[in-house]
């Protein structure tokens, strides 16, 4: 579970970036915005592999599905899972068919270029004859805004249903009105640190300065900023509450967080989420690049400790002290846990082997036009 949270926040920046920003008209988002949706599909990936092995059997994961069967089986639909498969499932179909409509000028400009035969037959279906007329453009626009309109509600409504797994549940440090503002903005958080993550590499490595400028990079830090200053008041608040509440429950879970067994991760999650991140509020930081590099990485670590801590911490010690123990992560957790990281790295060297990292039409739109001579 601490897993699968940490993946789909992760999943929720690039179409943050591609969607809500283009039905804003902010062209900053022109430079980032096509690696940033390649890294919510492959997140939404990794994230979708760990409910399956929760299941068990995964060979039967089909039967969450609503389908006609002979056994007369049918989901439980009050069951988090359940909402689980639904939202995730919408949001993957969504960002795939907005990530897909948005290469298809790019996959003919492929197509147009390629040398050798199997390219060009691969790159020209994928196309779907792109010819670049004013209808084919008429049409992709038209389908690019209608999928951004989608996608833009799908930001708040899928990870809002991933906090239900934790809100509609009676453990002390879960049932609480605050979780599903609390997770968007967590998620909208790691998010952006990821793709910060891989932008300054991609940078770097590929010579792409000109391309992902320090105005991108800037403007991710203060969204960044700005949504840490909210998980922040979660934090804050769930704290407050826990205490105003008056619940002994209620309580002890929060005292267990900050001075219990797991107290160390519950503190390193507040120094590298909320206390280094506020680093940003200086401008000499936000125009350092191992400064954003080491902020966005200390961001992605602390967002996986503060899915540790809310699932575990709250589950160790509950009502019972009869069911009271202690986790601590098997060779198996890591190993799990790693394999999702490289599969996110295989897809995305995959990715940038085999497609533009940045939209070749839209960085010839946005690009000054040259001056023609003759009378005025």
């Amino acid at each position: 579970i601490v897993n699968f949270v940490w993946w789909i926040g992760i999943g929720h920046a690039g179409t943050l970036i591609s969607s809500i920003l283009l039905l804003l008209r902010q062209q900053w988002r022109t430079s980032i915005n096509r690696f940033a949706e390649a890294m919510t599909l492959f997140a939404v990936a990794c994230a979708g592999l760990f409910p399956l092995l929760h299941l068990g059997r995964p060979n039967f994961f089909y039967w969450l599905l609503p389908y006609p069967n002979t056994m007369g089986l049918w989901p439980q639909f009050r069951s988090p899972l359940i909402w689980d498969v639904f939202a995730v499932g919408t949001y993957m179909t969504v960002s795939l068919l907005f990530w897909y409509v948005g290469l298809i000028p790019d996959l003919a400009t492929l197509r147009d270029r390629s040398k050798n035969r199997f390219p060009q037959i691969v790159y020209g279906v994928l196309a779907m004859g792109w010819r670049g007329s004013a209808i084919h453009w008429h049409r992709y626009e038209v389908a690019y805004l209608l999928l951004a309109g989608l996608a833009t509600p799908l930001v708040v409504s899928v990870h809002t249903v991933v906090s239900f797994d934790f809100s509609i549940g009676i453990v002390p440090g879960w049932h609480s009105t605050i979780f599903p503002p609390y997770f968007v903005a967590g998620a909208i958080y790691s998010g952006f640190a990821m793709v910060m993550t891989l932008a300054i590499p991609i940078r770097a490595a590929y010579g792409l300065e000109d391309f992902i400028t320090m105005r991108h990079l800037q403007n991710m830090a203060k969204i960044m900023l700005a949504t840490g200053m909210i998980v922040a008041y979660g934090y804050l608040m769930e704290t407050f509450m826990a205490w105003y509440s008056g619940v002994n429950f209620e309580e002890y879970m929060i005292m267990n967080r900050m001075i219990g067994p797991y107290a160390a991760v519950y503190w390193a999650l507040i120094l590298t989420n909320i206390l280094l991140p506020q680093a940003l509020w200086f401008r000499r930081v936000r125009s350092s690049v191992p400064a954003l590099f080491a902020v966005a990485m200390s961001v992605n670590i602390g967002m996986w400790l503060e899915r540790f801590v809310i699932v575990v911490t709250s589950l160790h010690r509950d009502f019972l002290p009869s069911s009271w123990g202690m986790y601590y992560p098997t060779f198996w957790d890591w190993a799990t846990f790693t394999g999702s990281i490289g599969l996110f790295l295989a897809l995305l060297f995959l990715f940038i082997r085999f497609l533009p990292v940045i939209s070749i039409f839209e960085m010839r739109q946005i690009l000054p036009r040259p001056e023609t001579g003759g009378a005025k």
